[in-house]
């Protein structure tokens, strides 16, 4: 892949004291960052439906076990594991039944992007979990395409598909994954991943249909090293080609693997309300964003899941400058990683990216 600019970070090293010892208040920065044009490069389809939606379809799908009461909600989505997680999750997926359900969800999910000012984001769905539970592929393709233009002319968000493989379901829902992708070509896909558990998944097995989805001209943006060790970031790397790495959470405990992925400029989409969350992480504290900003890698910063986690993007980029000690300039580069990160063209790069500045730079003359 073509290695994006390096940005120069006014990190900690640019101010003195305790976090945030800035220009402006914290209430300020927030503010900046809700008013911050962004991209978004790792959230979840089924993982970014709403509690209104998620108890809308729980209510339409009674034999479900998830809550119909949004406030039960909070407590049916407090993880005790990764594990857990997964089986919450799950569960939210089997209220996905129709092409009406996957058009209202990504639509929906749209509207949430909007309201955040997400200009771009590249959703990763998961067509195995449709199709597996009876919608036909070429319905759920229409449904989320469908979505996706209505959202592009009605909210002013673009969407991207990124067709993921959810590793606990073994090479069946890879042939299938990759299958749907190669065949159906829907407009918006431009990636291809792994997602679900790492634990007992080794990333080698998938290398045929990476290989496969990689021929057809789809990135390969697969989950590594959130619950596991640096060497799965390594399979992922040099069996499944990977351009962007989800997570990449145990990177920093390998000194030459941060080398290899700061010469290569391969861009992290980092989590970190997520990571503590599902315990990949303990403590936003021991959280290795700042190492990994520190050895020159590429980070953005994501959302994942975030209804599930109790979070947004707004809130993760306020996260993150407060793990960085960012100001406003250091949020706006942040906001540039991910665009850089995408996998837009270069003219809507530089559109978005020039928006950001212009944004950015309004900012700074109003408080001046």
């Amino acid at each position: 892949m073509t290695a994006p600019p390096r940005i120069a970070w006014p990190g900690p090293s640019a101010h003195s004291g305790a976090p945030f010892d800035q220009e402006e208040p914290l209430s300020d920065l927030d503010a900046f960052i809700t008013g911050l044009p962004k991209a978004e490069l790792h959230v979840h389809h089924v993982g970014s439906a709403s509690p209104r939606i998620v108890a809308e379809l729980a209510a339409r799908h009674p034999d479900s076990a998830v809550p119909t009461d949004p406030d039960a909600l909070v407590d049916y989505f407090t993880f005790r594991d990764f594990a857990h997680f997964i089986e919450v999750y799950l569960s939210v997926v089997d209220l996905i039944r129709d092409a009406e359900d996957v058009r209202l969800l990504t639509y929906e999910v749209a509207r949430d992007m909007a309201r955040q000012q997400i200009r771009y984001a590249e959703l990763t769905v998961t067509p195995f979990s449709s199709t597996s539970r009876g919608i036909p592929d070429a319905a759920f393709v229409e449904a989320i395409e469908d979505a996706r233009k209505a959202a592009e002319s009605e909210l002013g968000v673009v969407l991207r598909w990124c067709f993921d493989i959810p590793g606990e379901a073994g090479l069946a829902s890879a042939e299938e994954t990759a299958r749907i992708a190669c065949d159906l070509q829907p407009e918006g896909l431009v990636s291809f991943g792994l997602g679900g558990p790492e634990i007992g998944v080794a990333r080698p097995q998938f290398k045929p249909y990476f290989d496969r989805a990689r021929a057809a001209g789809l990135h390969s943006v697969p989950h590594a090293g959130e619950t596991t060790g640096p060497g799965t970031i390594w399979d992922a790397l040099r069996e499944l080609g990977a351009e962007r790495i989800g997570h990449g959470t145990s990177a920093t405990q390998d000194p030459a693997l941060l080398a290899h992925l700061a010469e290569h400029r391969i861009p992290l989409e980092v989590c970190p309300t997520s990571n503590i969350a599902t315990r990949a992480v303990r403590t936003l504290d021991e959280h290795p964003l700042k190492e990994m900003v520190d050895a020159g890698l590429l980070v953005t910063i994501n959302s994942d899941d975030p209804p599930m986690f109790g979070t947004d993007l707004n809130t993760e980029y306020g996260v993150a400058a407060r793990l960085l000690s960012l100001d406003t300039k250091g949020v706006a580069a942040l906001a540039k990683n991910a665009v850089e990160a995408s996998f837009m063209d270069a003219p809507a790069k530089a559109r978005l990216s020039a928006e950001i500045d212009t944004y950015a730079a309004s900012w700074r003359a109003q408080v001046c």
